[in-house]
C-alpha cells in the first residue's frame, strides 16, 4: 500500500458520488457538524451526489432522512445505506430463508430483517437460528442476556458492526462493538460482522447510484477509512468526529486515508500530494516533514522544529499532510514511530 496521499483537484469536481458517514461527519447526536449543512448541497451542485453510509443500525432510513432534511439538506430514505440493510443481506448466507432471528437492536434493524424475509422473535426460548446484534441507546442487560442465552443454545451470532465507540454531542460514547463485546465475554463466541470496515456496504452503496468515481468520507480510521481501503475506493478523512490528527500520523497501512481535511470544506479545496525530497524530507505545498531520531521534524514558514509531546504546537494542514506521509514512509521501512513520541496535533487551517 502506498505511503503517500494522492494529489487531487477539489474532490467535489473529481468524484461523482460521495459516500458520507453520518455520526461525526454530518451530525453529532441531534446537532449538525459545523460546515456540513453548507458543504453537502454545494458539493452536490458540482456533481458529487450524496449517499449516507452508516454503521448505526438502530433507526429507520426514513427517520435518518428526516433528521438530515431537518438541517436544511434535502434527503430521501433511498439515500440512506445502513448496516442493518447490509447485515440482512449477510444473514441470507448464514441461515435458511425465513429462519427465526432474535434481534437485539433498534427499529431499523428489526425492519431490515423482516423485509429480508426472516421471522423476528423476542426470546431465546423461541429457538432462533441466529442473534443479530446492533446498536440502540435503550438496550438493557436483559437484552444482552437474552442474546447470550440464545447463542449458548447454538444460535449464530451476527453483528451489524463492531464500532467500539460512537461520537455524541457530549463526547465519545460506547458503540455497538462495546455491547457486542459484553455478549462475547459471556459466550466465548465471536460474531460474524457486517458494516464497515468490510467492503460490502460500500460496494452496495456505490451500486445504488451506479457510481463511476465514488469517494468515501468519514471520521474514523478503523471503520470508514479501513473500509474504503478494503473496497478499493479513495477515502477522505475529516477531523470532526472520532479520529484525531495524531491518530492519522500513527495509522497502519490498512487504515490510511487518500485525502485529508479538517472538515467538509475540504471538498472544495485542491489536495496537494506530498513529494519525496533529499534526506528523507517530504514536501507538501510550502511545508516539509521527515522522521529523524524517532521524532517528526517539520519545516514551515521558515521555521524548523521537532514535534514532541512535551512541546505541542499547532501545525498547518499541509504540515500535517507532510508529517503523516513522513511517518507512514518510516513505518513502511520498518521504523514506525512510537505512540509516546507523537504529540497531539492541532491543525490550524483548512486551506493550503
Amino acid at each position: 500500500m502506498s505511503a503517500t496521499l494522492i494529489p487531487s483537484d477539489p474532490p467535489s469536481e473529481v468524484y461523482d458520488v460521495g459516500l458520507y458517514d453520518l455520526d461525526g461527519v454530518i451530525y453529532l447526536g441531534d446537532a449538525p457538524v459545523e460546515h456540513a449543512v453548507q458543504a453537502v448541497p454545494a458539493a452536490a451542485a458540482r456533481g458529487l451526489r450524496p449517499l449516507y453510509v452508516t454503521n448505526n443500525s438502530s433507526r429507520e432510513p426514513e427517520e435518518i432522512a428526516a433528521q438530515i432534511s431537518g438541517f436544511g439538506v434535502h434527503c430521501s430514505p433511498e439515500q440512506i445505506v445502513t448496516s442493518a440493510q447490509s447485515v440482512a443481506i449477510l444473514l441470507a448466507d448464514v441461515v435458511e430463508p425465513g429462519a427465526r432471528i432474535l434481534v437485539v437492536g433498534g427499529a431499523g434493524l428489526r425492519t431490515a430483517v423482516r423485509q429480508a424475509g426472516f421471522t423476528v422473535v423476542e426470546s431465546a426460548d423461541d429457538a432462533p437460528a441466529a442473534v443479530v446484534q446492533g446498536f440502540a441507546p435503550d438496550l438493557s442487560w436483559g437484552d444482552l442476556a437474552e442474546a447470550a442465552y440464545a447463542i449458548g443454545a447454538g444460535a449464530k451470532h451476527v453483528a451489524t458492526n463492531l464500532d467500539g465507540s460512537i461520537p455524541k454531542e457530549r463526547g465519545i460514547a460506547p458503540g455497538n462493538g462495546a455491547l457486542v463485546g459484553a455478549v462475547v465475554q459471556a459466550t466465548g463466541v465471536e460474531p460474524i460482522a457486517s458494516g464497515k470496515p468490510l467492503p460490502a456496504i460500500y460496494h452496495q452503496a456505490a451500486e445504488r447510484l451506479h457510481a463511476n468515481r465514488p469517494l468515501a468520507i468519514g471520521d474514523r480510521l478503523d471503520t470508514d477509512l479501513e473500509g474504503a481501503r478494503a473496497a478499493d475506493m479513495p477515502g477522505l478523512l475529516v477531523l470532526t468526529g472520532v479520529a484525531s490528527a495524531r491518530d492519522v500520523v500513527l495509522a497502519p497501512a490498512r487504515q490510511r486515508p487518500a485525502l485529508l481535511a479538517v472538515d467538509l470544506r475540504g471538498l472544495f479545496e485542491a489536495h496537494p500530494g506530498p513529494e519525496p525530497g533529499a534526506e528523507g524530507w517530504w514536501r507538501c505545498g510550502t511545508a516539509e516533514a521527515r522522521v529523524a531520531a524517532d521524532t517528526i521534524e517539520l519545516a514551515e514558514q521558515g521555521r524548523r522544529r521537532r514535534l514532541v509531546p512535551e512541546d505541542p504546537q499547532p501545525v498547518s494542514l499541509d504540515g500535517w499532510r507532510a508529517a503523516c506521509v513522513a511517518a507512514w514512509a518510516a513505518a513502511d521501512r520498518g521504523h514506525p514511530l512510537r505512540p509516546q513520541d507523537v504529540p497531539e496535533l492541532t491543525v490550524t487551517s483548512t486551506g493550503q
